[in-house]
């Protein structure tokens, strides 16, 4: 029982290794960018910042015309390293408009890494940044969950994904 126990304590450091070195690789090697920890409450954790260039959405009436319940925003983005020099993946997916007036839509996508896939879903306020559940993801991240805060940067041409794996 006890050679288990410390297999087990080994398997989660090797993990945890693993989605360090992977974060810091798909971001270009940014120390800020990447960190991972082990311990008895948590297998590991990391954090990994890229920047998605928003220069494909494209918003689809479904037939009530421009900004209305039910149309739907999409696109498939270049993604830059956290000191937005270099690109490092790319993203696509869609949003559905929940409520214009409260300028709510709800978005599903994958953002694609050099260590593997994470995917989202969640709001996007045009107002105001918001927090989405990580879903899954492949590869490197093939067991992840966690969250990723999601900021708009110059006015909307660029955001910020901050992803927060568990």
């Amino acid at each position: 029982m006890q050679h288990s126990k410390r297999r087990r304590r080994a398997f989660t450091l090797a993990v945890s290794a693993a989605l360090t070195a992977s974060a810091f690789a798909a971001t270009g090697g940014s120390a800020t960018a990447a960190r991972a920890h082990a311990s008895g409450a948590h297998a590991s954790s990391a954090t990994i910042h890229v920047i998605e260039h928003a220069i494909t959405d494209k918003e689809i009436p479904t037939g009530g015309g421009k900004d209305v319940k039910g149309n739907i925003l999409t696109f498939n983005n270049p993604v830059f390293n956290v000191s937005n020099t270099h690109k490092v993946g790319h993203d696509e997916g869609f949003c559905t408009r929940i409520a214009p007036k409260k300028h709510i839509w709800e978005c599903l996508w994958t953002t694609f890494l050099k260590a593997g896939q994470i995917t989202v879903q969640g709001p996007y306020y045009d107002n105001r940044n918001s927090v989405l559940s990580i879903t899954g993801g492949t590869g490197a991240y093939r067991n992840t969950r966690g969250e990723m805060n999601l900021n708009a940067r110059d006015g909307g041409k660029e955001y910020d994904f901050i992803f927060h794996l568990s």
